[in-house]
């Protein structure tokens, strides 16, 4: 993974030390509360609904196991003694106290970290596929071209005040596991007779508006991505929508003009950009190349896994459900559930962080992974190794063997936390978790992705859920609308609204009634929610669900 360079430590150092200053002055009364803002915001911190909040950066998801500790050092040195992991790759503390900020952001640069761009007008935290480095189907790592777009935005002078935020994701796989398609630039790294490249979406993005990214290109060089990308943000930078908020994404920007004419514009500029690179953007990737190399794997026997695969039931069921295929197949990619049933999705103590640290360290080349499922990623682990882990784990109730279940959810801090939000969402995911473990249907129901916001800017990606739930105000009542067919992957697809919205009180029985639908109309048990929805389409599943209202029409 990436260290730091004598540059990078200097640079947040620096930082750190201005914005203790605007602290001081906010503090004392210096600043207003509206001066203090845009300085804030320049290093991660929120003011929300009880609190402040700080999002600590977790580039592409990729974590140390020190790094990790240090982590759980903050969450009780200066917090409530947890942390929250979210849909790009982060992790947010709820509860600091303004005069302690300084501190942590110190206590992070000791462990190479940082809270820099996690907010604000400019280009965050570049998120990636969570299996990096170690997927089966991976064509390259793409960590090492996220670092390369990092250092590259990272205080850009011409991307710090643009006209709204700008999220990249790269993925080194066929499979995309980092939502590219809802980002406002998606890289897929590619081949093309023997050569590497990318292909670039652009105008992705979910919240008020939700689009699926356009293709811009379908193979770009792999020397030509910084201008490229350069190229892509100015050209947006200087005609994006700067009179409404609301339509100032990319995204807006794409549709009103065409995505064949923001070629055109790309393409002219990226003539410009080009020369001026001169290769040492592709000196600087081979550099960070040598950085990702795949830790000296084992070659051991891996009786032991086998044996307990055999022979212990509850082992089989997680080994089934959170082990991923490794390219060496003596290996495996642990996921680690953050979505024990009834817990909040994607909070983690301090000390599971701890044991989580310590697993990687003893047992993972002392690496981990944020997904953007708000779960906790092993990627290189030995199958031998897997029974003590799984045991381990067990006793730190971190052993849930539900990834891409029904009860792993993913869910934003709704009304709970946020300023923004309009609705609950931990308590529904909390409440639906809880029923389908009681009615211990997960299993038999299969791969079922339910996404949950608490407001419209979809910080939930309900959009892309194969269930879909937004929570709205309704004339000061809590209501939930619900959306069919979403996809994140690389048949990626918007979700369809069923109808009117649901009641807090009556959330958890549509979504009940919704699955035994899905249930009855299958064709196998092999066909699952995703592909039988695309095969009926929505009409069993409005009738279900409003039953009366499909009645009246078919009397009518």
């Amino acid at each position: 993974m990436y260290r730091y360079s004598d540059f990078d430590a200097a640079f947040v150092a620096e930082r750190n030390r201005q914005f203790r200053q605007q602290v001081e002055r906010r503090i004392d009364g210096s600043l207003t509360e509206d001066e203090f803002k845009p300085l804030r915001l320049m290093n991660g911190l929120y003011l929300q609904l009880h609190a402040y909040m700080l999002r600590v950066a977790v580039p592409y998801g990729t974590l140390s196991a020190a790094q990790m500790r240090q982590l759980a050092y903050i969450a009780e040195r200066w917090d409530k003694g947890y942390g929250h992991f979210t849909t790009r790759q982060n992790i947010q503390y709820n509860w600091p106290e303004l005069r302690d900020v300084p501190d942590i952001l110190d206590a992070l640069a000791e462990v190479q970290m940082h809270a820099i761009q996690t907010s604000g007008n400019t280009i965050r935290n570049v998120t990636a596929d969570h299996f990096a480095g170690a997927a089966a189907d991976e064509i390259a790592d793409p960590r090492p071209v996220a670092e390369l777009i990092r250092q590259w935005s990272t205080d850009h002078p011409e991307f710090q005040s643009m006209p709204r935020k700008f999220k990249v994701a790269v993925t080194g796989s066929p499979h995309d596991r980092a939502v590219i398609a809802a980002h406002d630039i998606g890289l897929r790294i590619v081949e093309r007779d023997g050569a590497r490249g990318y292909e670039v979406l652009v105008g992705g993005g979910l919240g008020r508006t939700p689009m699926i990214g356009k293709v811009i290109t379908d193979f770009l060089p792999q020397a030509d991505l910084l201008p490229y990308l350069e190229a892509i943000v100015s050209v947006w930078n200087l005609i994006g929508r700067r009179d409404n908020k609301y339509k100032a994404r990319i995204k807006i920007t794409v549709h009103e003009h065409g995505i064949d004419e923001i070629r055109r514009l790309v393409d002219a500029r990226f003539a410009e950009l080009r020369p001026a690179f001169s290769g040492v953007d592709q000196q600087m990737l081979a550099a960070i190349e040598a950085q990702f190399a795949t830790p000296p794997l084992r070659d051991a026997s891996t009786d032991g896994y086998d044996l307990a695969y055999a022979k212990d039931p509850v082992f089989r069921s997680w080994a089934d459900t959170n082990l991923t295929a490794h390219r060496d197949p003596d290996h495996a990619i642990v996921q680690i559930s953050l979505k024990a049933h009834g817990a909040t999705p994607g909070d983690a103590s301090a000390e599971q962080m701890r044991v989580m640290a310590d697993l990687a360290e003893r047992h993972g080349h002392g690496e981990l992974r944020v997904s953007h499922e708000q779960n906790i990623v092993l990627p290189h682990v030995h199958k031998s190794d897997l029974p003590l882990i799984h045991a381990t784990l067990q006793q730190h109730k971190l052993a849930t063997a539900n990834i891409g279940l029904i009860s792993d959810i993913i869910a934003c801090p709704g009304m709970d936390y946020c300023a923004l939000a309009t609705a609950r969402s931990i308590p529904i995911a909390q409440e639906i978790a809880t029923r389908f473990d009681e009615l211990k249907l997960e299993h038999e129901i299969g791969d079922l992705k339910i996404k949950i916001s608490g407001c419209i800017n979809a910080c939930g990606h309900h959009h892309v859920g194969h269930i879909g739930i937004l929570g709205l105000d309704r004339a000061g009542v809590e209501n939930y609308q619900i959306t069919l067919g979403g996809d994140h992957t690389e048949t990626a697809a918007l979700g369809a609204r069923t109808g009117p919205g649901f009641p807090a009180e009556g959330i958890v029985g549509a979504v009940e009634t919704i699955v035994n639908t899905y249930l009855e109309i299958r064709e196998s048990r092999e066909e699952t929610f995703i592909e039988t929805f695309r095969r009926t389409g929505m009409a069993p599943f409005k009738a279900a669900l409003y039953p009366e209202k499909e009645a009246a029409r078919d009397a009518a």
